[in-house]
Protein backbone atom coordinates (compact mmCIF):
# COMPACT_ATOMS: atom_id res chain seq x y z
CA UNK A 1 0.00 0.00 0.00
CA UNK A 2 1.75 3.81 -0.88
CA UNK A 3 1.22 5.62 2.22
CA UNK A 4 2.19 8.60 0.80
CA UNK A 5 5.33 10.74 1.77
CA UNK A 6 6.64 8.29 4.12
CA UNK A 7 7.10 6.17 1.25
CA UNK A 8 10.13 7.75 0.34
CA UNK A 9 11.49 7.20 3.51
CA UNK A 10 11.02 3.40 3.10
CA UNK A 11 14.75 2.23 2.57
CA UNK A 12 13.37 -1.63 2.17
CA UNK A 13 15.56 -3.46 -0.26
CA UNK A 14 18.52 -1.27 0.10
CA UNK A 15 21.79 -2.07 0.92
CA UNK A 16 24.32 -0.04 3.51
CA UNK A 17 27.41 0.56 4.68
CA UNK A 18 28.01 1.65 8.23
CA UNK A 19 31.79 3.00 9.12
CA UNK A 20 32.73 2.91 13.02
CA UNK A 21 29.27 1.38 13.61
CA UNK A 22 30.38 -1.57 16.55
CA UNK A 23 29.10 1.89 19.19
CA UNK A 24 27.59 5.07 19.45
CA UNK A 25 26.08 6.69 16.58
CA UNK A 26 27.42 4.42 14.31
CA UNK A 27 25.58 1.70 15.86
CA UNK A 28 22.66 3.87 16.53
CA UNK A 29 22.76 4.65 12.37
CA UNK A 30 23.18 1.22 11.32
CA UNK A 31 20.11 0.07 13.57
CA UNK A 32 18.21 3.14 12.50
CA UNK A 33 18.95 2.50 8.57
CA UNK A 34 17.64 -1.58 9.33
CA UNK A 35 14.43 -0.52 10.95
CA UNK A 36 13.83 1.73 7.81
CA UNK A 37 14.52 -1.65 6.03
CA UNK A 38 17.83 -1.39 4.78
CA UNK A 39 20.50 -4.59 4.87
CA UNK A 40 23.55 -3.44 6.87
CA UNK A 41 27.26 -3.67 6.75
CA UNK A 42 28.73 -2.73 9.80
CA UNK A 43 32.39 -2.11 9.71
CA UNK A 44 34.81 -1.73 12.60
CA UNK A 45 38.74 -2.31 13.78
CA UNK A 46 37.07 -3.96 16.79
CA UNK A 47 36.50 -7.55 16.13
CA UNK A 48 34.25 -8.41 18.85
CA UNK A 49 32.50 -5.04 19.19
CA UNK A 50 31.31 -5.25 15.60
CA UNK A 51 30.04 -8.70 15.82
CA UNK A 52 27.87 -7.89 18.94
CA UNK A 53 26.46 -4.60 17.37
CA UNK A 54 25.34 -6.49 14.17
CA UNK A 55 23.89 -9.42 15.90
CA UNK A 56 21.42 -6.74 18.07
CA UNK A 57 20.85 -4.95 14.62
CA UNK A 58 19.57 -8.53 13.33
CA UNK A 59 17.84 -9.46 16.29
CA UNK A 60 15.52 -6.54 16.87
CA UNK A 61 15.05 -5.71 13.41
CA UNK A 62 14.51 -8.90 11.50
CA UNK A 63 17.06 -7.45 8.45
CA UNK A 64 20.35 -8.92 7.33
CA UNK A 65 23.44 -7.68 9.50
CA UNK A 66 26.57 -8.37 8.25
CA UNK A 67 30.05 -7.29 10.46
CA UNK A 68 33.01 -6.87 8.95
CA UNK A 69 36.46 -5.69 10.01
CA UNK A 70 38.55 -3.49 8.63
CA UNK A 71 40.82 -0.61 9.04
CA UNK A 72 39.23 2.18 6.76
CA UNK A 73 42.79 3.84 6.25
CA UNK A 74 44.26 1.16 4.45
CA UNK A 75 42.93 1.03 1.14
CA UNK A 76 43.25 -3.19 0.92
CA UNK A 77 40.62 -3.50 3.59
CA UNK A 78 38.73 -0.81 2.42
CA UNK A 79 37.98 -2.94 -1.00
CA UNK A 80 37.88 -6.00 0.84
CA UNK A 81 34.85 -4.57 2.97
CA UNK A 82 33.43 -3.48 -0.71
CA UNK A 83 33.87 -7.28 -1.77
CA UNK A 84 32.21 -8.73 1.47
CA UNK A 85 29.14 -6.45 1.37
CA UNK A 86 28.86 -7.03 -2.22
CA UNK A 87 29.31 -10.64 -1.67
CA UNK A 88 27.02 -10.69 1.20
CA UNK A 89 24.42 -8.43 0.73
CA UNK A 90 24.45 -8.76 -3.09
CA UNK A 91 25.25 -4.90 -3.48
CA UNK A 92 25.66 -1.25 -1.84
CA UNK A 93 23.11 1.18 -2.31
CA UNK A 94 24.05 3.63 0.70
CA UNK A 95 27.30 4.74 2.44
CA UNK A 96 27.71 5.99 5.95
CA UNK A 97 30.92 7.60 6.40
CA UNK A 98 30.94 7.95 10.21
CA UNK A 99 33.90 6.66 11.71
CA UNK A 100 36.73 8.89 13.39
CA UNK A 101 38.85 9.71 16.12
CA UNK A 102 39.20 12.68 18.19
CA UNK A 103 42.26 13.99 20.71
CA UNK A 104 42.01 16.73 23.37
CA UNK A 105 45.16 18.58 23.45
CA UNK A 106 46.63 22.46 23.13
CA UNK A 107 47.91 22.97 19.41
CA UNK A 108 51.52 23.30 20.71
CA UNK A 109 51.09 20.00 22.15
CA UNK A 110 50.11 17.83 19.32
CA UNK A 111 52.85 15.18 18.34
CA UNK A 112 52.43 14.27 14.88
CA UNK A 113 51.05 11.13 15.49
CA UNK A 114 48.17 12.50 16.98
CA UNK A 115 47.61 14.73 13.90
CA UNK A 116 48.28 11.88 11.28
CA UNK A 117 46.10 9.39 13.25
CA UNK A 118 43.04 11.97 13.23
CA UNK A 119 43.67 13.11 8.95
CA UNK A 120 43.94 8.97 8.35
CA UNK A 121 40.87 8.58 9.65
CA UNK A 122 38.79 11.19 9.36
CA UNK A 123 39.75 12.64 5.56
CA UNK A 124 41.89 9.97 4.18
CA UNK A 125 39.91 6.72 5.39
CA UNK A 126 36.59 8.88 4.01
CA UNK A 127 38.10 9.58 0.80
CA UNK A 128 39.18 5.98 0.51
CA UNK A 129 35.58 4.80 1.51
CA UNK A 130 34.21 7.33 -0.46
CA UNK A 131 35.73 7.01 -3.94
CA UNK A 132 36.10 2.37 -3.94
CA UNK A 133 32.41 2.43 -3.25
CA UNK A 134 31.40 5.41 -5.61
CA UNK A 135 33.41 3.33 -8.22
CA UNK A 136 30.81 0.30 -7.68
CA UNK A 137 27.90 2.57 -7.53
CA UNK A 138 28.73 4.61 -10.74
CA UNK A 139 28.42 1.19 -12.32
CA UNK A 140 25.35 0.19 -10.70
CA UNK A 141 23.54 3.43 -11.65
CA UNK A 142 23.48 5.27 -8.58
CA UNK A 143 23.94 5.51 -4.79
CA UNK A 144 24.22 7.91 -1.84
CA UNK A 145 26.79 8.33 0.73
CA UNK A 146 26.44 10.69 3.47
CA UNK A 147 29.28 11.64 5.50
CA UNK A 148 29.17 12.55 9.44
CA UNK A 149 31.08 15.73 9.93
CA UNK A 150 30.75 18.38 12.86
CA UNK A 151 29.95 21.54 13.99
CA UNK A 152 33.74 21.25 14.95
CA UNK A 153 33.93 22.62 11.55
CA UNK A 154 32.34 25.54 12.35
CA UNK A 155 32.90 26.79 15.22
CA UNK A 156 35.91 26.31 18.11
CA UNK A 157 35.05 23.82 20.67
CA UNK A 158 35.96 24.81 24.09
CA UNK A 159 37.32 24.60 26.90
CA UNK A 160 39.39 21.57 25.56
CA UNK A 161 41.28 22.11 22.47
CA UNK A 162 40.96 19.54 19.65
CA UNK A 163 42.56 21.51 16.44
CA UNK A 164 43.53 18.48 14.37
CA UNK A 165 39.45 17.15 15.10
CA UNK A 166 38.01 20.27 13.87
CA UNK A 167 40.28 20.89 10.54
CA UNK A 168 39.41 17.19 9.78
CA UNK A 169 36.01 18.08 9.64
CA UNK A 170 36.10 21.08 8.29
CA UNK A 171 37.68 18.82 5.12
CA UNK A 172 34.89 16.52 5.76
CA UNK A 173 32.43 18.89 4.66
CA UNK A 174 34.05 20.47 1.58
CA UNK A 175 35.18 16.99 0.29
CA UNK A 176 31.44 16.29 0.80
CA UNK A 177 30.32 19.24 -1.79
CA UNK A 178 33.45 18.34 -4.51
CA UNK A 179 32.17 14.69 -4.60
CA UNK A 180 28.59 15.90 -4.97
CA UNK A 181 30.00 18.32 -7.65
CA UNK A 182 31.91 15.50 -9.28
CA UNK A 183 29.56 12.74 -8.91
CA UNK A 184 25.66 13.93 -9.42
CA UNK A 185 26.65 12.81 -13.10
CA UNK A 186 26.99 9.36 -12.23
CA UNK A 187 23.74 9.47 -9.97
CA UNK A 188 25.60 9.65 -6.84
CA UNK A 189 24.49 11.70 -4.22
CA UNK A 190 26.24 13.17 -1.35
CA UNK A 191 25.87 15.36 1.72
CA UNK A 192 26.97 15.61 5.50
CA UNK A 193 25.30 15.67 8.62
CA UNK A 194 27.11 17.80 11.26
CA UNK A 195 26.13 17.08 14.69
CA UNK A 196 26.50 19.01 18.18
CA UNK A 197 26.87 17.48 21.00
CA UNK A 198 26.00 14.10 21.70
CA UNK A 199 26.53 11.75 23.99
CA UNK A 200 28.69 8.94 23.41
CA UNK A 201 32.16 7.10 24.62
CA UNK A 202 33.87 9.42 22.37
CA UNK A 203 32.06 12.69 23.92
CA UNK A 204 31.57 13.10 27.96
CA UNK A 205 29.08 15.74 27.62
CA UNK A 206 28.05 15.39 31.05
CA UNK A 207 30.98 16.23 32.58
CA UNK A 208 30.45 19.10 35.22
CA UNK A 209 33.93 21.13 33.62
CA UNK A 210 31.77 21.06 30.13
CA UNK A 211 28.63 22.04 31.15
CA UNK A 212 28.91 25.14 30.82
CA UNK A 213 30.22 25.38 27.56
CA UNK A 214 28.36 22.48 25.75
CA UNK A 215 25.51 22.54 26.99
CA UNK A 216 24.26 26.05 28.98
CA UNK A 217 25.98 27.78 25.49
CA UNK A 218 23.22 26.33 23.19
CA UNK A 219 19.72 27.46 22.88
CA UNK A 220 17.68 23.64 23.79
CA UNK A 221 20.85 23.76 27.27
CA UNK A 222 20.96 20.23 26.70
CA UNK A 223 22.79 17.75 24.61
CA UNK A 224 21.55 14.98 22.13
CA UNK A 225 21.42 11.06 22.31
CA UNK A 226 22.91 9.03 19.47
CA UNK A 227 19.07 7.63 18.60
CA UNK A 228 17.95 11.61 18.14
CA UNK A 229 20.87 12.06 15.31
CA UNK A 230 19.91 8.69 13.64
CA UNK A 231 16.60 9.65 11.94
CA UNK A 232 18.54 12.54 9.89
CA UNK A 233 20.56 9.57 8.66
CA UNK A 234 17.42 7.72 7.57
CA UNK A 235 16.43 10.73 5.45
CA UNK A 236 19.70 12.12 4.00
CA UNK A 237 19.67 8.06 2.50
CA UNK A 238 16.81 7.83 1.55
CA UNK A 239 14.67 8.90 -1.46
CA UNK A 240 12.60 11.69 0.54
CA UNK A 241 16.31 13.59 -0.11
CA UNK A 242 16.11 12.82 -3.82
CA UNK A 243 16.96 16.82 -4.65
CA UNK A 244 19.91 17.49 -2.43
CA UNK A 245 23.64 16.61 -2.77
CA UNK A 246 26.51 18.74 -1.94
CA UNK A 247 24.61 20.01 1.10
CA UNK A 248 25.63 20.08 4.98
CA UNK A 249 23.12 19.63 7.46
CA UNK A 250 23.98 20.99 11.12
CA UNK A 251 21.74 19.14 13.72
CA UNK A 252 22.29 20.80 17.05
CA UNK A 253 20.12 21.70 19.42
CA UNK A 254 20.82 25.40 18.21
CA UNK A 255 24.73 25.61 18.92
CA UNK A 256 25.73 27.40 15.83
CA UNK A 257 23.02 30.60 15.61
CA UNK A 258 25.36 32.51 18.41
Amino acid sequence: MDNGVLAQFDLTGRRAIVTGASRGLGRAFALALAQAGADVALVSRSGDEIGAAAQQVAIETGRRAVPIQADISARADVQRMLAETLDKLGGLDILINNAGVCFHRPSLEVPDEEWHQVFDINVHGLWLCSTVAATHMRDAGGGVIVNIGSISSLIVNRPQWQPAYNASKAAVHQLTKSLAAEWAQYNIRVNALAPGYVKTEMAPVDRPEFRQHWIEDAPMQRYALPAEIAPSVVYLASDATSFMTGSVVVLDGGYTVY
